[in-house]
């Protein structure tokens, strides 16, 4: 895992959340239909690289340089990983840690 890319905020209100975020100092980075019948809404503070989104589920979006390699290295430490899902936004692999909190590998 190269670095903690997205973390996704469960929020009950996009647009309130959004508002309450651009108070804040925050700029919005994408605002689109998530192909799930939602909106993907991804904000961050200028010039930081680790963003927000504002989501209906919890979870952390690491970045990766090589997907495949990453997925096979932590099921050959036993830990389950979920398909690779090749998407128009790169490829994502969810997984779960211990406690249920979601995870999540992305390559652009």
């Amino acid at each position: 895992m190269k670095t903690a890319e997205i973390i996704m905020i469960p929020v009950t209100d996009q647009q309130k959340a959004k508002a309450y975020y651009l108070s804040l100092g925050f700029r919005v980075i994408a605002e689109a239909p998530d192909g799930h019948g939602g909106v993907w809404l991804q904000m961050g503070l200028p010039g930081e690289s680790t963003s927000l989104s504002l989501a209906r589920f919890h979870g952390i979006i690491f970045q990766t340089e090589d997907i495949g390699s990453e997925v096979d290295g932590l099921r050959s430490k036993g830990i389950e990983v979920g398909k690779i899902d090749d998407t128009p936004w790169g490829k994502f692999a969810w997984l779960k840690d211990p406690d249920g909190n979601g995870l999540c590998l992305h390559q652009k």
